[in-house]
């Protein structure tokens, strides 16, 4: 089958779709057949401001290719707008078969430096977000007996990163949000899983330039475009697909199968333990299996392929 025909009428609502990654999803769905629910709020890269033009130019695009969209301004981290949206993709699209949780900020400061809105700020928009719309969906899901999500998760999270204390806690909250959705929902046909992503967009370009190899590590990433990211969730959510609670890593042309928290060593000591013993018994037993504090840039050390 091709890939244009792989999501003839379904509807997807895709968020924060106005520009970069967001945008990428929208137009590939579209392309690939669904209608699409363009959401963006419109504000910068810190959650500040709003325009509603990136929403409807990517709408616009859509329609222009012979496609059906149509767009929606509001905040994935209110409740009932999220609920809004479910309820228009019902109204003026016909259905809801896919949701892309792809909105997000960035509030980046070193921890010591991190303020209760930089916490909260990225907190409400990435994780409650993601769960806001999910649940809004999971409704229509589970009366249809069918439905995908994707959601957007980040190697700041799975491995870690620094200055992103606020965004890898929402970014590894998520994977743990996606994961509960499919065990949850499994039972309804529903299907939930996470992309991290590694391109070039808006977001990745506020990160500071401090060191002449962040500089080198800036231009391999402006080699990969968002565009790349697109094909893998669109087969995700295809009715072909039956991937569920998997987390994949897309960079280039590359993909990822990211792994999953599993014990890796144990220790037993029949009388139980001390602080003592743990320090002088288990600790040395288990450290040679120590992760480092690695950052993502450290594990995916190779040039883009």
């Amino acid at each position: 089958m091709s890939s244009g025909k792989l999501l003839e009428g379904k509807v997807a609502l895709v968020t924060g779709a106005g520009r970069g990654i967001g945008r990428d999803y929208a137009l590939a769905f579209a392309a690939a057949g669904a209608k699409v629910l363009v959401n963006d709020l419109g504000g910068t890269t810190q959650g500040e401001g709003a325009d509603r033009i990136p929403a409807m130019e990517v709408a616009k695009e859509i329609e222009d290719a012979g496609g059906t969209a149509v767009v929606n301004f509001n905040s994935v981290s209110d409740f009932n707008a999220a609920q809004g949206m479910v309820d228009q993709c019902m109204e003026e699209l016909g259905g809801l078969d896919i949701v892309v949780n792809n909105a997000g900020i960035l509030r980046d400061v070193i921890f010591h430096k991190m303020t209760e809105d930089d916490w909260d700020s990225v907190i409400s928009v990435h994780l409650k977000g993601s769960f806001s719309v999910s649940r809004a969906a999971a409704t229509v899901f589970r009366e249809q007996q069918s439905g995908a999500f994707i959601h957007m998760t980040s190697t700041s999270g799975l491995i870690g990163n620094f200055g992103q204390a606020n965004y890898a806690a929402a970014k590894l909250g998520i994977a743990g949000l996606s994961k509960s959705i499919a065990l949850d929902m499994g039972r309804f046909n529903v299907r939930s899983n996470c992309i991290s992503p590694f391109a070039w967009s808006r977001m990745i370009g506020t990160i500071p330039i401090a060191d002449e190899a962040q500089r080198e590590r800036i231009e391999k990433l402006k080699t990969m475009t968002t565009a790349k990211i697109a094909p893998v969730a669109v087969a995700l959510c295809a009715p072909e697909s039956t991937v569920t609670g998997q987390i994949f890593g897309v960079r280039n042309n590359e993909i990822f199968l990211m792994g999953q928290s599993r014990p890796i060593r144990s220790v037993h000591r029949g009388e139980g333990w001390t602080p003592e013993t743990v320090l002088n018994h288990a600790i040395p037993s288990m450290q040679a299996s120590f992760y480092p504090l690695d950052r993502s840039q450290d594990v995916f050390s190779w040039d883009p392929i």
